[in-house]
Parts: C-alpha cells; structure tokens; sequence
C-alpha cells in the first residue's frame, strides 16, 4: 500500500511541476514611455535580468518614448491582455497627463490593471546660491519682498517639478514666474547659470551640483526626510501636508488573467528586496516600496484628483 502511495506522489510531480512553471512560457515585455538611459528605462534594464534568472524566459524592454508618455502608455493600452506585456509607468502618464489632454488614446484607470507600486522617489528645492535664502521660509519671504520677480525653472509645462513649485506657490501664497524646459539637463544649466534662480528638481540630478556648491538645496519635496539628504527638512515642516513625491508602477492591459498578475507581482517584490537592487534604487533617491496593487490603484487616483484640483486652480487649460 505505502509503495502504491509513492508512486502516485511520484507519478503526479510532473504534472504540478509543469503547472507551477506554466506562466510565462515565452518572452514578456516591458512597455516604458521614454528613452533609453533615463531613470525608467534604467529601472527597467535593471529588474529585467533578475526576472529572467527567475522565469528563464526573456524580459524585453520596450522603449517608446514621445508625446509626454503618451505614445508608450496607448501602445501598452491596446496590447493583448495575455500576461505578457507590462507598462513601467509614472504619476506623469497615469494621473498628470490625463488633467491636460481633453482628448486621450487611454484610459489610465480603466485600460490598466495594476501590478506593483515599485518605489517613490523625492524632489528637492534647489537654488542658485546667489539668492539669499537658505530655507523655504526665506523662498517665500523673499518672494513676497520681490512679488513677481523670482523666475524658476521646471522640466516642462505640467511635469511634477511645476506643480510642485505650483502647489508652493498656492500654499505660500506667493507669484514667481514660470520658465518651462525640454527637461531638467536645459533647465538646470541655466539654473547654474543664474538665469533662473529656483526649481524643484530630481534628487539624484542636483545633488551632484549641491555638492560641488552650484547650487543651494533647502528642502525635500516628500512628507519626511530622506536618507539621501538626511539633513534637508522637508517643505512640510513649513506648510504641514506639503508631500510630492514621484513614483513608479507596473500596469498590465485591462483582462490580463490574474495568475499572470499575481506572478509579476510577486517576483517583482522579491527582486527590489534584493540588497543589490535596492542598493541600486536607494543610491538614486528611491524608496522602494514593492506596493499591492491596490495600493497603485490608490495612488493613481489620490493624485488624479490632486493634480486636476491644482491644475483647474492655476488655470492650465487642457490641449
């Protein structure tokens, strides 16, 4: 009897073995919205490998950059729901873009499931250190002492580091001027320059320049410090509830079949835990955060609303 049990056990091993390594059976790709080389392709090309060690299966990524994530984010959108294409997004395309274009090619919370809210990630308030200001409270006195006469920079109309000089500028109760660039590099060489004299910016881009002393950071754009720049307050110190922080998710088409969820979502948390891969984030100013997909689906609609209620407030009128 104990023989015949044995080798029904053994007999049923391959069975439930092919079963559990059923999901993916071919290459899986990773839609991401912008060039090659910046930070979301780079966390992309990052993961990518260690995916593929645990699948042994191919992760591709899938650059598609252009029209404010736009192009990347419909490409995604309209992929089949099979398990086998992902979209690395942002706060840009799934909750900024939307309050700008009266007319989108998606839907971001009806054309995606959430996988994995993957990390979140601070801005800093950097300025040229000509001005005379060494904390958000000298910011604000100084622009009410010279009321419309501070210019700052951001990457673009509606990137993140102009809503949150924006929100600023609500919460303070102050006017400067905006001067939109194609990006942070442009718009932080003239910041050096002096020809602006604030921004908010990406953490890992300014610090190299605080450091060498050509630029002047006061604040952290997130709710607490972070372990980057340990000794920069954050804005909310000053304005209580000030929290801007950039983050990062995975998205699958709307019907991709829930094992396939599950699993990316599983083995993603398990790579960002990694010491190596979260060393790799942590150095870039990211927290990681491994997130239930509920928690994405949060996210996204948190800041929707918050970026629409802003954008309504300061007048940007949708394209």
């Amino acid at each position: 009897m104990t023989k015949l049990l044995l080798a029904i056990a053994v007999s049923c091993l391959p069975a439930v073995s092919a079963h559990a390594q059923s999901y993916p059976a071919k290459p899986v790709r990773i839609i991401v919205a912008t060039s090659p080389g910046g930070p979301y392709d780079e966390a992309a090309r990052a993961i990518g490998p260690k995916l593929t060690e645990i699948w042994g299966q191919t992760v591709i990524v899938d650059n598609r950059p252009g029209a404010a994530n736009i192009i990347g984010a419909t490409v995604a959108a309209r992929s089949a729901p099979d398990g086998y294409t992902f979209f690395l997004a942002n706060v840009a395309s799934q909750s900024i873009t939307p309050n700008l274009r009266k007319k989108l090619s998606y839907d971001p919370q009806k054309d995606f499931a959430p996988v994995i809210l993957m990390m979140t990630s601070p801005m800093i308030v950097v300025t040229h250190p000509s001005l005379p200001v060494k904390s958000v409270k000298d910011v604000v006195a100084l622009a009410k002492a010279r009321p419309g006469a501070l210019n700052y920079a951001s990457a673009g109309v509606g990137n993140t580091q102009h809503l949150a000089m924006e929100l600023l500028m609500s919460r303070a109760q102050i006017k400067m001027n905006h001067v939109p660039y194609k990006g942070f590099a442009p718009a932080s060489v003239d910041l050096i320059a002096g020809q602006v004299e604030l921004m908010f910016a990406n953490i890992t881009g300014a610090m190299p320049h605080v450091a060498q002393k050509r630029l002047r950071a006061v604040a952290v754009s997130s709710a607490t410090r972070t372990p980057l720049a340990p000794e920069l307050p954050p804005v909310a110190d000053t304005y209580p509830g000030f929290d801007v922080t950039t983050w990062m998710g995975l998205f699958a088409p709307s019907g991709t079949p829930k094992e396939a969820i599950n699993t990316v979502h599983n083995d993603i948390a398990r790579v960002l835990k990694q010491p190596e891969i979260a060393r790799h984030f942590k150095d870039r100013g990211a927290d990681i955060i491994a997130g239930t997909p509920e928690q994405l689906s949060e996210y996204v609609r948190r800041d929707y609303a918050r970026y629409g209620k802003l954008i309504k407030e300061i007048g940007l009128t949708p394209e």
